[in-house]
């Protein structure tokens, strides 16, 4: 039965497939850029149906297993810690992240979520704990406000799970009302860094002296601020292994650079990301990451930050030792491409990576869906995160011959669209994880999924 569904499903993914694509005009040479056929996705059942989009939240360990965390956006459950192993193809639940980090009876706003991906050093996942429970006020989301009965958010965690005992626990507790968004981990010397949501403050764990510092805010006032004090914070930090300096970026298009030496905070100077390509943006207004990069990775060969900027989907190289940015290529999917607009995740995507070759960079981004021979471009703009129905696609660029490759859209074996990926992870058989919502019996949760190699095919 399974292989009927199978292949009527892939019948319908060639259809939709060939709906997507376009042929170049006489007069035009071919693009570069090859889109395969359709690329079906396995989706997992963790059992865990209160679990909400996630960004980040994943990461492939070093025992062949595949860690990530469901997030919850309600009152009185945490998020929860699951591992998946390829090799038994079973899935195990490890952990309440309020249980682990001692607040099981707290009665608080809880730890909702995991909005960070998964570091690894001498045996141990490293990652960090935030807010799931939100106030919505003017389209935005705020710090929950707690109902009666209970207390406000204790603040984020910096945590660590055991890879042999299996055991999660808090390793330092941030300021109260403050989750942990964006985290590095520098594990040469030690240190952990973060920036706080929804005031952005940059704090940096030392855990050779158990020293939690707060250097401030990066951004304004953050996304607690309000008009002129408002600021969109960036989603990744990146470190620098030769020195220790820590590299993130703002809404307004500031490269800064965290000075290990100095225990300081700095701007480069000789480069920024307000570049005309990634588009015009107002860094006071909510709803776009601005000119912030969306996704970071240290290549450490070239000694370089690869990144992808969110809205535009532009490929970018910062580096460091001459603080100079090169604008590679958009690669964004093949049908956003041949639009020429911006994907419906106004955001960006999260689901950006260096693959283990060292080579290979992997995105998971948007592709508009074209019918009757035209782009479906419209946003539904009351929508706080994707504005619109649209495909996923598996873009690869490979840095060394900057050959960019569309693998085709993916569904899932029923024939769903994934939708809010905003995660990635690459197992060592070359398959790509992520995590997607998931329609099931008129409900929806997110949930584990598995996309084929697609070298292997």
């Amino acid at each position: 039965m399974r292989k009927q569904n199978l292949s009527a499903a892939l019948g319908i993914f060639v259809m939709l497939a060939s709906s997507c694509s376009r042929p170049p005009a006489p007069s035009e040479p071919a693009a570069p850029v090859s889109a395969g056929k359709p690329l079906v996705a396995r989706a997992f059942n963790s059992n865990f149906p209160l679990s909400k989009h996630t960004y980040n939240g994943l990461g492939a360990a070093s025992d062949g297993k595949i860690y990530y965390v469901l997030c919850t956006a309600v009152i009185d459950t945490a998020g929860q810690l699951y591992s998946y192993d390829p090799a038994t193809d079973r899935i195990e639940h490890l952990a309440d992240l309020n249980e682990a980090v001692g607040e099981k009876d707290l009665k608080a706003i809880p730890q909702g979520k995991s909005h960070v991906p998964f570091f690894e050093s001498n045996g141990k996942l490293y990652f960090a704990t935030h807010v799931g429970y939100y106030t919505l006020k003017g389209g935005r989301e705020l710090m929950g406000v707690p109902p009666p009965g209970y207390k406000p958010y204790p603040g984020g965690h910096f945590v660590a799970y055991d890879l042999a005992t299996k055991k999660l626990e808090s390793v330092v507790k941030i300021m109260p009302e403050q989750g942990i968004l964006t985290m590095t981990m520098d594990p040469q010397r030690g240190r952990m860094y973060g920036i706080t949501w929804p005031d952005g403050f940059f704090v940096r764990y030392d855990m050779n002296s158990k020293e939690l510092k707060n250097l401030g805010p990066v951004s304004a006032k953050g996304e607690a601020g309000f008009g002129a004090e408002y600021r969109t914070l960036t989603r990744a930090m990146v470190v620098n292994p030769d020195d220790g300096s820590v590299y993130y970026t703002t809404a307004d298009g500031d490269i800064m650079r965290y000075r290990y030496d100095k225990d300081a905070i700095e701007k480069v100077t000789a480069d920024n990301l307000r570049k005309d390509y990634f588009g015009l943006y107002d860094p006071t207004s909510p709803g776009h990451m601005g000119y912030n990069w969306r996704q970071a990775v240290w290549h450490p060969t070239e000694k370089v930050i690869y990144a992808v900027h969110g809205n535009s989907g532009y490929l970018f190289k910062f580096d460091p030792k001459i603080e100079r940015v090169d604008v590679i290529e958009r690669i964004t999917s093949k049908p956003s491409k041949q639009s020429g607009m911006f994907d419906k995740f106004y955001y960006g995507y999260l689901g950006f990576t260096l693959g283990p070759d060292n080579r290979t960079l992997y995105y998971l981004t948007g592709g508009c869906i074209y019918k009757d021979g035209r782009p479906q471009v419209a946003r539904d703009k009351t929508k706080i995160e994707a504005q619109g129905e649209e495909n996923l696609h598996l873009i690869t660029w490979d840095i060394p011959t900057g050959t960019y490759t569309d693998h085709g859209p993916i569904f899932l074996e029923d024939g769903q669209r994934p939708s809010y990926v905003n995660s990635i992870a690459i197992g060592k058989d070359g398959d790509v994880y992520a995590l997607s919502a998931i329609q099931e019996g008129g409900k929806e949760r997110t949930d584990l999924i598995r996309i084929p190699n697609p070298f292997r095919r």
